[in-house]
């Protein structure tokens, strides 16, 4: 058993795991506080030490093993059944963006998810909410977008960030939409990394570690939201997330 263990964690300093740790913990905090941004601020630096499939997985993992029990407080904030269009071509589209995953080399992993975070941030800042209605062709095709991009680099926000940006002004609700889509997101790409043999000892001993941390940086992000959320949520996490984008674009460029 311990020998087991040790062959887990073989590739991996203890630095490198305390990294790992730290990066889940801020990055569960964000997700806490705005309603999206875990995955495009840990899988930046998961995937320096990680593989891609390694990485993907236990972001997947995590998101849906977090959401879960804070269900209940982002449920019905939003109608479901505008959502559920979306959500269907989200599913089939992150089938489909499993086999783009399969194909990808580590590198180009890497920058694709930098410049994917610092697009996302700059289409954000051009984006000011404004009431208008939930579903449609246009709601369909930003599903199937990042559906393409969940399977494919486990990132499924950006399409659905700026939709949610230009759809809700509420915060309360913008917040709600996203985490409720988010779950449905990171339970087809669970299913779809395990059919393809992408999560397996490793990931979930990975996971199980990383949950508690997980647990308490999504537990500060709430308390955050309802103390200073209404102001500047906005503000924080596309400050965060742009330099996150760049960094790890640098880092895998050169």
């Amino acid at each position: 058993m311990e020998v087991l263990v040790l062959d887990i964690f073989t590739d991996l300093t203890t630095w490198q795991i305390l990294g790992l740790l730290l990066a889940i913990f801020a990055a569960a905090l964000l997700r806490a506080f705005t309603g999206f941004g875990f995955a495009l601020a840990a899988l930046p630096v998961l995937s320096l030490f990680l593989s891609p499939g390694t990485s993907v997985s236990i972001i997947a993992m995590l998101t849906f093993l977090i959401s879960l029990p804070t269900l209940k407080s982002y449920w019905g904030v939003v109608p479901f059944p505008p959502i559920a269009g979306m959500l269907v071509l989200s599913a089939l589209g992150t089938l489909a963006g499993v086999y783009i995953l399969l194909l990808i080399s580590p590198d180009t992993f890497r920058i694709a998810i930098g410049i994917t975070v610092m697009v996302a941030c700059a289409l954000l800042a051009r984006f000011h909410p404004k009431e208008r209605k939930i579903g449609g062709p246009v709601a369909w095709f930003v599903g199937l977008l990042s559906g393409l991009m969940n399977g494919a680099i486990a990132i499924p926000g950006p399409p659905a960030i700026i939709y949610a940006m230009a759809v809700f002004p509420d915060p309360a609700k913008s917040r709600a939409f996203l985490m409720l889509f988010f779950l449905f997101s990171a339970a087809f790409a669970v299913t779809g990394f395990a059919s393809k043999g992408l999560i397996g000892i490793q990931e979930l001993a990975l996971v199980l570690l990383a949950l508690p941390i997980m647990v308490m940086g999504d537990k500060l992000g709430f308390w955050l939201f309802r103390n200073y959320g209404r102001g500047s949520y906005r503000k924080i996490a596309l400050m965060a997330l742009f330099a996150i984008g760049a960094s790890v674009t640098v880092n895998a460029a050169f």
